[in-house]
């Protein structure tokens, strides 16, 4: 009997704790814009690391060299800059030039300008997500699936980003402030 009791004790105790309302799971606005952050910081730090403004960023001359100029960042080649004509003195051969601010190269593919990155229409502001994600992994030009090549190819190691780092950095990308700038059409080596 007393065997009996302590079952039915322990079977009605089950099934009390088991019928108790279970608490939602919930996230606060706080949260999500904590996560928010979280991405839009991952994204900045991929940037950084990948060295996007190497080649996207124009350079000013300074005392120490030259640096990044932030009041164009990201913006790809400053097309109001013309860009220096090939010394007549430079032998054709397996080399590559660059302009001084590092945003044209001249080299065995033709002459290629650093897109602009910003979210201006004129850079990726009408990218989607998937258009960005395949001009990094696939090195489509706008990330269109029939576009050329983009010249020069972008490094084959970002193919192997993961789709988390490729969503941060593209949305860290649409936060910076958007430049106004049509960058040159790639030309291929006979133009």
């Amino acid at each position: 009997m007393k065997k009996l009791s302590y079952k039915l004790y322990f079977l009605i105790l089950i099934l009390s704790i088991s019928c108790k309302e279970q608490p939602k799971e919930t996230t606060s606005p706080i949260d999500e814009q904590e996560q928010v952050q979280a991405q839009l910081d991952h994204g900045k730090y991929m940037v950084d690391v990948l060295g996007c403004t190497d080649c996207h960023t124009p350079k000013k001359m300074t005392a120490q060299g030259p640096v990044h100029d932030m009041d164009r960042f990201l913006m790809g080649f400053d097309a109001s800059q013309p860009l220096p004509p090939v010394p007549d003195n430079v032998p054709m051969g397996p080399w590559v030039l660059f302009a001084g601010d590092l945003t044209a190269a001249v080299g065995p593919w033709g002459t290629s300008y650093a897109a602009n990155l910003t979210p201006h229409e004129t850079g990726i502001g009408n990218w989607s997500l998937q258009q960005f994600t395949k001009a990094l992994r696939d090195g489509k030009y706008k990330g269109l699936e029939t576009a050329r090549p983009i010249m020069p190819p972008m490094p084959k190691h970002y193919a192997y980003l993961s789709d988390e780092d490729i969503e941060a950095i593209f949305n860290y990308l649409k936060t910076i402030p958007a430049k106004e700038n049509v960058v040159p059409a790639y030309r291929p080596p006979s133009s």
